[in-house]
């Protein structure tokens, strides 16, 4: 899943800062599962940010909607018959959704109102992490299952290095080195060996170096002519 954080309050007071009226639009998918930008989270923006103008003596008023996806037009269409009643919108989605409303309608100031952060998962409740770059050409098989590249400090495809220390990166206490654990577990199944020689060099142009990525599924885009 996509994982975010919201933006300080601070922060979307001073984007918004000369708009009267706004329309927040959250998200169902991956932000509205990391507690960012469901239901509960839009009502919860909107109330605050309204008591916080109207201390500033600055009243707002302020409309919610809940999309199923904002990374799919079907779903931000929904919002065409109304958001020509608004100066602006704030979308609570990952980096994505305020980029496809904002292509949509052309017209319309579109404020982000998320910080997107990584592709992870829950590991404890109210708890994230990352474990994927998104690197276009997945090479897990090769290190136990585990993500040197999203997981290393470093994205090392070679380690342990020599700031691993007891299990643990020397960036802090906190981070568990990746390529401790990848060791460990080819020893317990006795494959340390898989990670003895020299491999080819990773293919990075599937990865963001390379421009904007495009996935396309022929046989979707062929149902539709």
């Amino acid at each position: 899943m996509i994982v975010a954080d919201q933006k300080s309050l601070k922060e979307i007071l001073a984007m918004v800062k000369d708009n009267k009226k706004i329309l927040i639009v959250g998200c169902k998918g991956c932000v509205t599962v990391c507690n960012v930008g469901g239901l509960k989270e839009v009502e919860i923006l909107a109330s605050i940010m309204k008591i916080a103008r109207k201390k500033q003596g600055n009243d707002i008023d302020i409309d919610i909607k809940v999309l199923e996806r904002q990374c799919d037009n079907e779903y931000v269409a929904e919002i065409s018959d109304i958001i020509n009643d608004y100066e602006a919108v704030i979308s609570l989605a990952c980096g994505v959704g305020p980029q496809f409303l904002s292509e949509m309608y052309k017209e319309k100031i579109i404020y982000p109102g998320l910080n997107t952060t990584f592709f992870g998962g829950a590991t404890e409740h109210g708890v994230w992490e990352e474990r994927c770059a998104g690197c276009g050409s997945c090479a897990i098989h090769d290190f136990a299952g585990l993500c040197p590249i999203a997981r290393c400090a470093k994205s090392l495809m070679n380690g342990p290095c020599g700031g691993s220390s007891d299990g643990v990166c020397e960036i802090n206490k906190d981070t568990v080195c990746i390529w401790d654990t990848i060791v460990q577990k080819k020893i317990k199944a006795g494959q340390l060996e898989d990670l003895i020689g020299v491999k080819g060099l990773k293919n990075w142009r599937t990865a963001r170096d390379g421009g904007p990525r495009r996935s396309i599924r022929e046989e979707l885009v062929q149902g539709n002519i």
